[in-house]
């Protein structure tokens, strides 16, 4: 029943917000004509009343309209009666430790697995996977648990950067910090770049848009796979 877009952002350089993929979008939440909006993961702490006139902004040019999930009075209850459900981008520990403060993960996760159109997008991305410990952002607060909803079996790393030959930056690279997380944990990570997305409906997890996404196994050398690659033997 699942039917879910994980992106790696909601903006690419030189697009407006959700701009390259309203086309999919569309299509995606074609029976949804109003899409709760779930803004707390904050960008640059933004309130969830503009973050929200955002969502709301980018969702009237496919004739959608957005109600962040702060003006009920309900959360569980506004996640339930969703058409469609969106959570976009911002910091990741900031979003997860406000679904476990208002209690609504259990009920996320099960009105996504019967069939809600989830759109992710970089935190809400990440909180698809098993756990956020792979996410870019800096740890900010400490939520209950770095367990996230588990609507797919690994981990998200959005806006995953290569190497490049030219920085002069010299820190880790992000497959460093990935071959680090699998000293500690075994499920896979992909990383997704910027541009790229899942589409997970019912079994099937396929790689969507122009670029490879760079997948890590335990114990297993890194591999790009190409747009359209079904993913859903990892675990």
């Amino acid at each position: 029943m699942r039917n879910i877009i994980i992106a790696s952002t909601s903006t690419i350089h030189g697009s407006g917000y959700l701009e390259y993929i309203l086309d999919d979008l569309k299509v995606f939440f074609k029976n949804a004509n109003t899409i709760l909006f779930i803004p707390y993961a904050r960008p640059g702490g933004l309130s969830h009343n503009d973050y929200t006139e955002i969502a709301n902004n980018a969702f009237n040019k496919i004739n959608k309209k957005v109600k962040g999930i702060h003006e009920f009075e309900n959360p569980n209850e506004a996640i339930k009666n969703a058409e469609g459900i969106f959570i976009g981008g911002g910091n990741t520990f900031v979003l997860l430790n406000q679904l476990y403060k208002n209690n609504v993960i259990d009920t996320l996760k099960q009105t996504v697995q019967n069939g809600t159109p989830y759109l992710g997008t970089s935190a809400g991305s990440n909180i698809c996977g098993l756990t956020i410990k792979t996410t870019n952002d800096m740890p900010i607060v400490y939520p209950p648990s770095f367990n996230a909803i588990g609507l797919v079996p690994f981990n998200i790393n959005p806006h995953y950067l290569d190497p490049s030959s030219n920085s002069k930056h010299m820190g880790e690279t992000r497959e460093t910090r990935i071959k680090e997380f699998h000293s500690y944990n075994t499920q896979p990570v992909i990383g997704l770049r910027e541009g790229s997305w899942l589409h997970v409906n019912h079994d099937s997890i396929i790689l969507k848009g122009e670029l490879t996404a760079r997948v890590f196994e335990y114990n297993k050398a890194p591999y790009e796979v190409d747009s359209g690659t079904e993913l859903n033997q990892l675990k």
